[in-house]
């Protein structure tokens, strides 16, 4: 029997292919995913659990939801609480996309967004940015005004696979143009508070109209809970938070819990979560110098670095080479779009050991491609 027309263009993802594939000694700069031992209060909260593990409401634990507003200033009724943040992409996408629809995507942008909405039956029209690979309010109306059916736009930031930020400015023109168009904004910023510096701006700073998206999965060290969430008004996630109870229910209960106490210690946890960064950045930028000859720029925030390829490379045949030779696995930019095709992108979330090592592999590849 043959699957339905709208999964046509789906692939497996290239980033876990690289990485299922590799050698058992290659240094792991593909998956994007903290590095550190998940912190204490979630270890206690699922040490403590006891009684029955009961579905819950489909909206998600009352105090999960309370708590998660608290850490944004939104009442407990703007969130509605997901299996990670990409439960709430395909939510939404379901909710407000459909076939003949097109949907705004960053290019290059994390790689679920076009996906999503194809399977959604809509159609991704990606948008390019800018020079740094910034939201560029200019090239994202072009896009817009290209796409006569766009019902929904994606914006990240900080980005992935960049780590590139915005400026407020930029957010609250983009948001000006989706709300003259009655086009759904929606602001991917799960890296937002894993960052080095100043925050990024939110959207929820320029708007009150689009949504966010939240995750414990980056800042709060708990990729594997998988609990996410989206902040809105409460009439616009009221069709998603339908379309996700028949995804799922509810969120896993135990996994509920274990976010519940990482969130209500976001100060301790996000402070430590910003040291263990501050570390890998350190052994990443200090590797990268000594092997690649100069100190790069930290991004707005996440723990990528976007590095060009040499002049002439063939993106995905040169990662293998990378893999499988200098065992050490990075991802593709062009699997984020195509004009990520001239990239690759690290990740230096872990151990700061195997970072430098890692930087090491891959200099004679620049050097001698």
């Amino acid at each position: 029997m043959n699957p339905a027309a709208r999964l046509a263009h789906l692939r497996p993802s290239p980033i876990r292919a690289l990485s299922e594939g590799a050698p058992a000694d290659a240094v792991p700069m593909g998956l994007g995913e903290p590095g550190w031992d998940l912190p204490a209060p979630a270890v206690e909260a699922l040490a403590g659990f006891s009684g029955p593990c009961a579905y819950g409401p489909n909206a998600g634990l009352p105090e999960l939801q309370e708590a998660v507003g608290a850490f944004h200033g939104a009442p407990a009724a703007e969130v509605l609480l997901t299996a990670g943040s990409q439960g709430a992409l395909f939510a939404l996408a379901q909710a407000y996309a459909g076939p003949g629809d097109g949907v705004l995507v960053p290019d290059p942008g994390f790689l679920a967004y076009p996906a999503l909405a194809r399977v959604a039956g809509a159609e991704p029209v990606p948008y390019a940015l800018g020079p740094g690979f910034e939201l560029d309010p200019d090239r994202f109306r072009a896009a817009l005004d290209a796409a006569p059916r766009a019902r929904m736009a994606l914006v990240n930031h900080p980005g992935n696979p960049t780590g590139a930020g915005c400026s407020r400015a930029a957010l609250a023109e983009v948001a000006e143009a989706c709300a003259r168009r009655g086009v759904l904004l929606i602001s991917d910023e799960v890296y937002r508070d894993l960052r080095l510096g100043e925050p990024a701006p939110s959207l929820r700073e320029v708007t009150g109209d689009g949504i966010v998206l939240g995750s414990v999965s980056k800042a709060w060290g708990a990729p594997g809970l998988r609990v996410g969430w989206a902040l809105g008004a409460a009439p616009l996630l009221a069709p998603a938070r339908l379309v996700h109870a028949y995804m799922v229910t509810a969120p896993a209960r135990t996994s509920q819990l274990a976010a519940l106490a990482l969130v209500r210690e976001s100060e301790t946890v996000l402070a430590q979560a910003r040291e263990h960064l501050r570390v890998r950045w350190e052994a990443f930028a200090g590797a990268f110098a000594q092997h690649f000859g100069h100190r790069p720029a930290p991004g707005a925030g996440g723990f990528y670095h976007w590095l060009a390829l040499p002049p002439g490379a063939d993106p995905m045949p040169f990662c293998l080479r990378l893999r499988d030779e200098g065992r050490v696995v990075v991802v593709p930019g062009q699997a984020f779009g195509d004009r990520g095709r001239d990239f690759v992108r690290l990740s230096y979330a872990g151990h700061p050991a195997l970072i430098r090592e890692g930087v090491a592999r891959l200099a004679p590849f620049w050097s001698q491609p």
